[in-house]
């Protein structure tokens, strides 16, 4: 096509953190001619920024563990409202998943008779989460890396992909743009595998870095695609409140599965106090207990500090309402006192860095301020649980992007697994639908023409709005209205400040010409955040209940009603979100079994 650079491929891929890294290596080894397309350079994705570990029933630890437990964990951190084949597939998989890392030289810490070292984390029975240190997704990143460019996968980095092209209903290829040089690429492909990670960008305090503005399920739901669960937004407990200079920075679970314990400002260790019913029976009930457990891993019941994420951010929430916070609102998280210096800088050595330089903060010798930060997407894209493939014929998803396997919250560590597990079943089904069609789909020049036009269009308005300041009105809207404890009038005023947000964009202005312009690019993310923000909102508002991540004031216990449907959002003929509930498929009678064994 004249004034378009054009690439044909089987399978793109859009994204290259794990999940897009782990889809594009079992693409090509289906035999697909196979493209990455990321946002950023290569080894720079948000996976390297999961630093605690990778969830799989391995029992290198403790030998009870299984898939079954593993799976009952899940289901049970996710309140029963998972995709429970998804929860099944992953908890059976995830072993083989990491012993395949291990094959491509992926190098975890060992036990002391040479298998693989695996550490505690929230929610999980057993300690179960395979690492490297506290760098874990850098090196499931470095070692997936390695393993594509050696099997010939072509990469495009600072590329964004804004528009999935189609032939009638189905994918037919994507419409991108350099992001150093403004050209633009069409890609024809026939099939796309999205994972592209969270939506974080659209919060005020987040641990997500820039890249994170909901792309992915805004390019699905333009496409047709169906999102799902959008009302589950997880605030990790533990992310640094001061100083400003790392405001929002994660403080890995893996300093709590080490030891550290939460601290208000009268010194109490208040997670005792938040333990729920649910858990009670196998969580430790007095400090002594939880001493206990640290001394002697295998023996006691785990501490209240590793209860799962939504349980933990709701408990430093309360506390902090309740005026016993840290001077810069939030609590202490203590590992000084529990680990050595030595210990600390060979357990946990990115924390121990990272806040040294970054923050002048010495975790050997006092405890930093934490606070609950805006971390990750239980919701995304609808996705079937064996294939990863979309309502749209052509398209998959894996990932932070895709939703089900984590229901109403996830557990830590599962994210790695999920992208390991699922990325490789997006990338084979893509593949194998790929190679299926006799012919590459086609799609209309006029259909590039009008999506190219609207990318420009920014550039060509003299004045109108600055495209950083609605992002920051909408960061505040949902920090605000759509935050981690909810109400059905403040959802109400989020979605009419959205509206507005989405009346305005279309005067949205960008200044300058399309070479690194931060300004255009910022005007492109508004449409997909407010595709992303908009779905969390209205979902929030239609969920009148608290369920795991999902907490609302005016409704604050949870209906068991409402586990037995998910909230779908599609697009109308307009192009408008619209609303369904949809029943949840009913689970075989001998994983219910597993969920009541003790």
């Amino acid at each position: 096509m004249a004034g378009y650079r054009v690439h044909e491929y089987d399978v793109l891929v859009v994204g290259a953190g794990g999940a897009g890294l782990r889809a594009a290596i079992a693409a090509a080894q289906e035999g697909a001619r196979t493209a990455i397309v990321c946002k950023t350079l290569l080894g720079k994705a948000h996976t390297v920024m999961a630093e605690g570990g990778v969830a799989a029933a391995l029992a290198t630890v403790d030998s009870e563990d299984n898939w079954r437990v593993h799976f009952r964990d899940t289901m049970r951190g996710g309140k029963l409202i998972n995709d429970w084949r998804m929860a099944m597939i992953h908890a059976q998989e995830a072993p083989d998943r990491v012993l395949e890392l291990e094959e491509w030289g992926a190098v975890f810490d060992r036990t002391a008779d040479g298998r693989i070292l695996q550490r505690p984390f929230g929610g999980h029975r057993y300690a179960r989460l395979a690492h490297v240190g506290d760098r874990t997704g850098l090196e499931l990143v470095r070692t997936l890396q390695q393993k594509a460019l050696s099997l010939g996968i072509d990469v495009f980095m600072e590329t964004s992909i804004v528009r999935i092209l189609k032939d009638s209903q189905r994918v037919a290829g994507a419409l991108g743009f350099r992001r150093d040089t403004g050209e633009l690429l069409v890609f024809r492909a026939k099939a796309v595998v999205l994972a592209t990670g969270g939506i974080g960008k659209c919060y005020k305090v987040t641990s997500n870095s820039w890249e994170y503005t909901g792309d992915g399920q805004a390019l699905a739901f333009w496409a047709g695609a169906e999102l799902m669960d959008m009302e589950f937004v997880q605030f990790h407990p533990t992310g640094m409140v001061w100083p400003p200079s790392v405001r929002g920075v994660l403080v890995t679970e893996a300093v709590r599965g080490e030891g550290g314990v939460l601290l208000n400002s009268r010194g109490e260790r208040f997670m005792f106090h938040y333990i729920p019913d649910y858990y009670r029976a196998e969580t430790a009930e007095t400090p002594q207990e939880a001493d206990r457990w640290y001394h002697d891993k295998r023996n006691n019941r785990r501490p209240p500090e590793l209860l799962p994420r939504d349980v933990v951010a709701r408990a430093i929430n309360a506390e902090i309402k309740a005026g016993r916070g840290s001077p810069h609102g939030g609590v202490y998280l203590d590992i000084a006192s529990r680990r050595s210096p030595k210990e600390i800088k060979h357990l946990l050595p990115s924390m121990y860095e990272q806040f040294a330089k970054l923050a002048d903060v010495d975790i050997t010798k006092e405890p930093m301020e934490v606070g609950p930060t805006m971390h990750y997407m239980m919701g995304g894209i609808r996705v079937d649980p064996e294939t990863a493939a979309t309502s749209v014929p052509g398209l998959y998803a894996a990932g932070e992007v895709a939703c089900g396997l984590h229901g109403a919250n996830r557990l830590g560590g599962n994210s790695l697994s999920d992208l390991l597990v699922f990325g490789r079943r997006a990338g084979i089904y893509a593949a194998r639908y790929a190679n299926s069609l006799p012919q590459a789909p086609t799609f209309s020049g006029d259909e590039v023409e009008t999506a190219a036009n609207e990318l420009i269009e920014p550039l060509h308005r003299a004045d109108g709005e600055n495209p950083f300041a609605l992002q920051a009105e909408l960061q505040e809207t949902m920090q605000n209205l759509v935050g981690i404890v909810r109400t059905g009038d403040e959802l109400k005023e989020a979605l009419h400040k959205i509206q507005e947000l989405k009346d305005r964009t279309k005067r949205v202005a960008a200044v300058g010409d399309v070479i690194y312009n931060p300004g255009w690019h910022m005007a492109i993310s508004l449409g997909p955040l407010l595709v992303v923000a908009e779905a969390i909102a209205l979902s929030a508002l239609e969920r009148r209940e608290s369920r795991g991540a999902h907490t609302r004031d005016d409704y604050p216990k949870e209906d068991p009603h409402q586990a037995s449907f998910n909230l779908v959002v599609s697009a109308d003929l307009q192009g408008r979100p619209q609303l369904r509930k949809e029943p949840r498929p009913e689970m075989p009678q001998e994983l219910k079994k597993i969920l009541e064994e003790v």
